[in-house]
This record gives C-alpha cells, structure tokens and sequence, in this order.
C-alpha cells in the first residue's frame, strides 16, 4: 500500500487537480490515486471523507491531510528537498514562489471565460479584452522566467527554471487551455507550450483526461 495518496477530480476539467498531481509526480513520491468525478450528487460528500476544505486535491500522507497545490508542494519540498520542487537558489526560488502564487490567486478572466477541457476544440471562444490582458501578463512572465532563469537548475528542458519544477506545474493547466481555444501565442511562448505538453508526466495525464468517460456540462461550449 502506497504511504501517498493523491486525490483529485476529473481529468479532463480540473485544473487544480493536475496542480497536485503534478507536485507529486516531481516529487517522485509513491502514490495511490483516488479521483472523484466533479459535478455529481454525492461528489461532496466523497472528496470531505479526504479534505476538510470539500476540494481537490488533496495529499494523504500517514493520516495527514494537505489540500491546496501550493501547500502541497511546500509539503513536498520539505520531505524531498533534492527532488527540485522549487529552483536552488534563493532569488530564483522567490521568483518561482511569485509567480506561482500570482497564479493561484489570479487570471480570473482567463479561467472563468476558457474554462479547462482538455479533449474540446474551440478556437476563438472566450476571447474579451479581460482575457487578453490575462494571456499577455502571463506570456509576459514565461518569457521573463526564460530569459532569466531558465539555467536556474543547470539543465535547461526548456521550462520556467530550466528543469520541470513546481512553477511549470502550476502553469500548466493554462497550456492546455491555450491549445483548447486555440490562443495565438509569441513564438517563445509556444516552444514552452509544447514542452510541457511533451513532458511524461503531462502526456500521461493528458492521455487519460481524453479517455474519460464523464461530461460536465458548463465546461463543454458547443
């Protein structure tokens, strides 16, 4: 039995569970998967028997439960501090804890008008101005992390700090939206598009999400 579990909701939709789930798969930990399907009748009471918060996702270590991607990666950089969660050193390290929690709190535009659905194709749909604004400040900061960090880690894989670490995973659900409606991105910025989509761990969430069986309706815009 894993000493790990991860738990989250649809593949396909749920942007913070690829969050978590990303952290622990740098992390390299071990983990059993329990995931929840969003928008059901007993959806609520199924995800409170694992988080106090009734949200996704959550990591169960030895009966302790964390929920919040950021604080599970904190969590997990305190247990596997080699595993590369966050950059070595510490302005890059600040930098990647910026950005990663301007993003936790922010781009509400973005996500309420594309929300993510990652089998779907819908080129020009949710684009306002507001959305705009949001795509232009956050292409803004991955081409300033790549312009500044990208040897962060001594390997450059073509991500934020260089090496897949918690900042990209935080970003990630974003890529998958600009591929959804078909955003128009900088050259610089799709080349970090695709090397996320390429990295395993995102191909493997990816594959899964596109073999899901469930539909939530407000996410599907046809």
């Amino acid at each position: 039995m894993a000493e790990f579990t991860v738990v989250i909701g649809n593949k396909n939709y749920s942007s913070w569970s690829l969050r978590g789930w990303l952290m622990a798969r740098i992390a390299g930990i071990e983990f059993e998967e329990i995931l929840i399907p969003l928008d059901l009748p007993e959806t609520q009471a199924a995800i409170r028997k694992h988080s106090p918060s009734g949200r996704v996702p959550v990591l169960v270590h030895r009966g302790l439960a964390v929920w919040e991607s950021l604080a599970i990666a904190e969590y997990l950089n305190d247990l596997k501090p080699e595993a590369g969660l966050w950059p070595p050193s510490a302005a890059a390290r600040a930098h990647a804890r910026s950005i990663s929690t301007e993003m936790h709190a922010g781009f509400m535009e973005l996500r309420n008008n594309m929300p993510m659905n990652i089998r779907a194709s819908y080129p020009g749909k949710g684009m306002t101005p507001a959305v705009r604004a949001d795509i232009e400040r956050i292409t803004s900061i991955w081409r300033d992390c790549r312009k500044r960090f990208s040897g962060a880690f001594q390997k450059d894989d073509g991500f934020l700090f260089g090496a897949f670490g918690a900042a990209d995973a935080m970003f990630a659900p974003v890529v998958t939206r600009f591929r959804t409606y078909g955003v128009k991105l900088d050259t610089d910025s799709d080349a970090y598009c695709n090397a996320v989509l390429a990295q395993p761990a995102m191909k493997e969430w990816i594959d899964a999400a596109k073999h899901e069986p469930w539909l939530i309706q407000a996410y599907e815009l046809d």
